[in-house]
């Protein structure tokens, strides 16, 4: 096939005449009709559909394309998106609206530019400030959506897909579904058995899939193959195992499947919710209070308009007065804000100590300040997915990391030991330590569904030779693969200490002892794990001596009834739990062959059985299950992420509750519960029992409320049995616990938990995870951050917040998010004050001049002191800080006080009220008192004493000084001095320089000022912060 034909790109499709196959080297596959590649624009019912190999022209039907996309907008939407969150507050509606009414003569109270221009240039920022957010999508998508796929090497599969042809022999491979369902166990998967046959090009043959319309499960699939160029026909059924889903891997081999589902139709988009607009709790909280502030402009303009005795036009005087205390919720203030959102953003990529970190949503930095719930996956986030042996304990004796060398000697001097002997004579002999190690070691080498591959030879076409004799069988060109990483790294272990698994096929596996020497055995049965047994066992025949063998491992709980009476093994799986590790117990049982030979014959039986099949294939093996020899216990460490532990106390001693969601087994997550320390060592765990139906869900939960300080577990199944029926009580108890695991979660269960989080309590919550299957928690969560790591991109992609190390978070929410959140309180009740304090100057002026609707100061003033004049100290607030970092990492407990919201609430907002009120007073009531001649000077004494009031009010809400503030000060204060030589419009520039101006304004800016000061002076001195408290 021509290299362009069929999907071309990564997420991409192309129309081209026919459609193409092509197999794909080690890694990763695809094959594809082109009928799929069409652009789907019309939003359809997704129906079934049958798709033909070879012959496009059959397919009638439109697919959607094949790429991901995380942008909020396109390009017509942009502007009218942009517009609509922005005026649906009543902020910004508020500002439209006073602007307007400025083109109606009679409403008219100053020029046009003074209220326009803050409101364009407000728009103006947040349109750009989109805009680059929007670039930055599209252009991370567009890097997605174009990667080149046709050579995938541990890449993910961009498409939904059924399996046709393998080069494994098996007719089966392994796939690796971490990133769509958080499961870290490989599933095998099987080819289509018509076309893994065939050896011709599957192109030669007339065939069609039939697939059922897309949808939700990720765990099932109907349809069926059917070739049409045979007599008979063929007809295949096909299930869960002969497909391939979009965002897994191929682990093994060479694979070709024909796409079924593409774009938002796959498995993994379904399950990915859309990105919203998240607002941050401040900007809710402010909006409430401009609303406060709102009605009392209404008040006080319905107040002056009584006292003007409702005499005129009162309609059109009320609506001037509003229009002239407009300034009392300042439009800067959302200009003020986004600026510094932007400045937290800049400050939290350029933080050395959290590198590559990234801002990708901009307008909720805040949030990181205000948390109450974190919600993280497993699987990527919390570990390694890396297991490491342990611990091998044999009831005697325990050997760990340091002590591995002495199995190895103990092996090689059992091997020696029994080949003087012979196979007769060894069993006659009381077990030594030595044979008891390589019993134990056997077991684990033979215990398992690891099978050995050995990667090909690559020619200089770069084809893999099919000749076995190029095949390179030396160790070093050794891989394992395994549905499970557990199973690998004990086949690994036994490799390190003498013991090498060399191959394994359907019907037998081979060992290698120290000395070269092949162990062959045939394997006369599997019997594979399953989540309800917690076990698997093997029967195999050894061929040198003829001895068959049964041996068993599997969870502690299911193989203590089954193992021989011990006193150790309860006490040592406790200990090894305690350390995190992951524990099996291994045993065996030596079998006759007229024990086997009765076994096999009523297993088979049982298999035959149309009533009850599995109730008697497991009355059968269960028969075969006792008084079974003890070998040893197990223990196995999945690698924890880098300061997983201290982070994770650093957030609780925080107050932040931390549950932990992931697709992975009970089991599994239960111990990296454990090992992570999420829950501590002195919290009892509540395994919440499966439940089916509202009866049992209402036993559990009974159990469940009579415990108290203990961590809860349970399943995505239980969970979601209880929520339809108990939803408020199992939220309330849930929420009570410290910690809370919910595992075998899908992706649009684990947004469910978020958003039923955020329904019931009220709180803001965050997700943090490294997987595509946390996409959808990630966007409903009100914070979401991605882990950037070897898993992919999709979960960065998607997030607000992208780090690198999940270790990252503490230093992210305790010193970025306080900081974050306590200068846009500081800033926002800064600059409201700025525009409450010349309200009030305003409302002074009105009712002393017979409350006339005329402006106290008109034109550039407005506009300067809203800008020039007092913007740079204002706005040099986003440099405040009131602890230290290192303060706020080592006491963690500061960040409990962020999440009660006591920096920006009405009692903080009436103090700001009192404040302005205050010094509006003083300042206007100053002004009139001392002037003496002309109005004029009334302007120029009150202006100069307001600049200077505010001047001096940044420096007393300042807690931390930085030279900029310093500068951002004396420069806006030169600035003002400066322009005085121009505004003789507005001042009489003969009185500005006499001794009795300067005086008068010093006066009035003392009593405006000096109490305050005193004030704050006393309070830190008699009942000074929490913070200050460590500062000291």
């Amino acid at each position: 096939m021509a290299a362009s034909s069929g999907f071309t790109r990564w997420f991409s499709c192309e129309s081209v005449p026919t459609a193409s196959v092509r197999e794909f080297p080690p890694g990763d596959i695809l094959i594809c009709c082109d009928c799929l590649a069409h652009v789907f624009r019309r939003k359809k019912e997704l129906k079934a559909r049958t798709v033909w190999l070879g012959c496009p022209e059959k397919c009638e039907e439109k697919y959607p394309k094949n790429g991901i996309k995380n942008q909020k907008y396109n390009i017509f939407t942009f502007v009218p998106g942009v517009l609509y969150q922005q005026f649906k507050f009543f902020l910004n509606l508020y500002f439209l609206v006073v602007a307007c009414s400025q083109f109606v003569p009679s409403l008219k109270i100053g020029y046009l530019y003074t209220y326009w221009a803050p409101l364009g240039f407000v728009l103006a920022v947040t349109v750009v400030r989109e805009a680059v957010d929007e670039v930055r999508r599209f252009q991370r998508d567009k890097e997605m959506n174009s990667q080149l796929y046709s050579k995938l090497t541990n890449q993910r599969i961009p498409a939904d897909m059924i399996f046709l042809r393998t080069s494994e022999k098996t007719g089966s491979c392994f796939i690796r579904t971490d990133q769509l369902d958080g499961e870290t166990d490989w599933k095998l998967k099987v080819a289509v058995s018509c076309t893994q046959r065939l050896p011709a090009d599957l192109f030669s043959i007339s065939a069609y899939v039939y697939a059922q319309r897309p949808q939700l499960d990720i765990h099932s699939f109907e349809g069926n193959f059917t070739r049409e160029d045979t007599d008979p026909q063929i007809h295949e059924s096909l299930s869960i195992e002969n497909t391939l889903w979009a965002s897994t891997v191929v682990a093994s081999g060479t694979v070709i499947g024909v796409v079924i589902y593409t774009g938002k139709e796959t498995r993994s988009v379904l399950n990915t919710s859309y990105a919203k607009n998240k607002v941050g709790l401040l900007d809710l909280e402010l909006n409430r209070l401009t609303k406060a502030l709102f009605l009392a402009q209404v008040v006080l303009s319905v107040v002056m308009v009584a006292l003007q005795g409702f005499v005129g036009p009162w309609f059109r005087n009320l609506f001037r007065f509003i229009v002239l205390f407009s300034y009392i919720i300042p439009i800067s203030l959302r200009v003020n804000l986004d600026m510094g959102k932007s400045a937290y953003g800049w400050m939290i990529m350029k933080d050395e100590n959290i590198p590559g970190t990234v801002v990708r949503t901009s307008t909720i930095p805040e949030e990181l300040g205000r948390l109450v719930y974190l919600l993280t996956d497993k699987t990527g986030t919390l570990t390694q997915n890396e297991m490491i042996f342990k611990r091998l304990h044999l009831g005697t004796v325990s050997y760990g990391t340091d002590t591995m060398d002495e199995i190895q000697n103990h092996i090689i001097q059992s091997q020696n030991q029994n080949a003087l002997r012979g196979p007769r004579q060894t069993q006659l002999v009381r077990k030594s330590v030595s044979s008891r190690i390589h019993e134990a070691v056997k077991a684990i080498a033979l215990c398992h569904n690891v099978t050995p591959v050995y990667e090909s030879h690559t020619a200089v076409n770069g084809e893999a030779e099919s000749a076995e004799a190029d095949q390179d069988f030396s160790d070093d060109n050794r891989t394992y693969q395994a549905s499970s990483p557990d199973e690998v790294a004990l086949v690994r272990w036994t490799e390190s200490v003498g013991l090498t698994l060399v191959n394994r096929d359907l019907t037998s596996l081979q060992l290698k002892t120290p000395s070269g020497q092949i162990l062959s055995f045939h394997i006369l049965q599997i019997f594979p794990f399953t989540s309800e047994s917690k076990r698997m066992g093997i029967i195999v025949r050894e061929e040198s001596t003829g001895n068959i063998t049964f041996y068993m491992k599997g969870a502690d709980v299911a193989m203590a009834s089954i193992v021989q009476y011990n006193d150790w093994l309860e006490e040592e799986c406790g200990n090894m739990a305690r350390e995190g590790l992951r524990t099996l117990v291994v045993a065996k049982k030596s079998l006759s062959e007229e024990q086997y030979q009765d076994f096999e014959n009523r297993y088979n039986q049982a298999k035959l059985s149309i009533h009850d099949r599995a109730l008697k294939v497991a009355a059968v093996l269960e028969s075969l299950e006792r008084e079974m020899e003890l070998l040893c216990l197990t223990g196995v460490e999945d690698q924890l992420q880098t300061d997983v532990r201290p982070t994770l106390e650093l957030l609780r001693n925080a107050g932040i509750k931390i549950w932990m969601l992931t697709g992975d087994k009970l089991e599994t997550a239960t111990c990296i519960a454990k090992s992570s320390h999420l829950v501590s060592r002195n919290q009892d765990i509540h395994v919440f029992k499966s439940v089916s139906n509202r009866g049992e869900a209402h036993l559990e939960l009974n159990a469940f409320r009579r415990k108290h300080d203990c961590a809860l577990v349970i399943s995505g199944d239980s969970l979601e049995v209880c929520l339809r029926y108990y939803e408020h009580e199992f939220v309330e108890l849930a929420c009570q616990c410290p910690a809370v695991v919910c595992c075998r979660c899908s992706p649009t269960q684990k947004a469910q938990i978020v958003t039923l989080l955020q329904q019931h309590t009220a709180n803001r919550t965050c997700a943090i995870g490294d997987g595509g299957n946390d996409v959808s928690m990630i966007q409903a969560a009100h914070c979401g951050i991605g882990i950037e790591g070897k898993e992919g991109k999709q979960a960065s992609l998607a997030a607000d917040f992208s780090i690198t190390q999940f270790k990252h978070i503490g230093r992210l929410l305790m010193v970025h998010g306080r900081n974050s959140y306590k200068r846009s309180a500081a800033l926002g009740q800064f600059v409201m004050h700025r525009g409450m304090i010349i309200s009030t100057m305003q409302a002074v002026f009105s009712s002393i001049f017979f409350f006339a609707s005329v402006p106290l100061y008109q034109g550039f003033l407005m506009v300067g002191y809203a800008t020039i004049y007092t913007m740079f100290p204002v706005f040099s607030l986003v440099l405040d800080q009131d602890v230290k970092p290192d303060m706020a990492l080592l006491y963690p407990e500061l960040y409990k006080d962020l999440t009660k919201g006591r920096s920006l609430s009405f009692k903080t907002f009436l103090i700001w009220v009192l404040i302005s009120i205050y010094q509006g007073g003083i300042l206007m009531y100053g002004a009139l008192l001392l002037f003496e001649s002309e109005f004029v000077h009334v302007v120029a004494i009150s202006f100069t004493a307001l600049i200077l009031t505010e001047l001096l009010m940044v420096a007393l809400t300042i807690r931390t000084w930085h030279w900029l503030m310093v500068v951002a000060e004396f420069f806006s204060l030169g600035c003002y001095l400066a322009s005085l030589a121009f505004l003789n419009e507005y001042f009489d520039l003969s009185f500005i320089t006499t001794w009795p101006f300067l005086w008068k304004v010093s006066a009035i800016t003392l009593v405006s000022c000096l109490p305050l000061y005193i004030i704050k002076y006393l309070k830190r001195k008699f009942s000074p912060p929490s913070y200050s408290k460590l500062s000291s």
